[in-house]
């Protein structure tokens, strides 16, 4: 929580102003990156209440690599509902692109399976990304 805190002090006291599609502006830093030790905890905001079991359920549909909403309609989970088409079809969203990557020769790539055995066959390398 501290690397959060510490971030938004940063971009209040020394960020730049930028537009933004509201028109109501916002500030911002480039590149900032923090890092957390997994094995000590998820690093979930407590400033704030979270949606967790909405997190979870976005996760594993992002995990499928679906583009419906009605997996996560059926858990109550609305987030995407907006951006959604009649059907509930919302397009390559985040986890088809994970799970269907199209290269520029037309073909597939499970980024996500690919990782997956990447990090079985060598788990130290510094190569893993999705």
């Amino acid at each position: 929580m501290k690397q959060y805190l510490d971030l938004l002090r940063q971009v209040r006291d020394g960020g730049s102003l930028r537009e933004d599609r509201t028109g109501t502006g916002t500030y911002s830093i480039f590149g900032h990156q923090m890092r957390f030790d997994l094995a000590a905890g998820f690093p979930l905001v407590t400033t704030k209440k979270m949606f967790f079991r909405g997190i979870a359920h976005e996760l594993l549909w992002f995990l499928k690599g679906a583009t419906n909403t009605a997996y996560l309609t059926a858990n109550d989970v609305h987030i995407w509902d907006e951006w959604s088409d009649e059907n509930g079809e919302l397009g390559p969203v985040y986890g088809a692109q994970w799970r269907n990557w199209r290269t520029a020769d037309g073909r597939s790539v499970d980024q996500i399976a690919g990782v997956i055995e990447a990090i079985r066959a060598n788990p130290s390398s510094r190569r893993h990304i999705v």
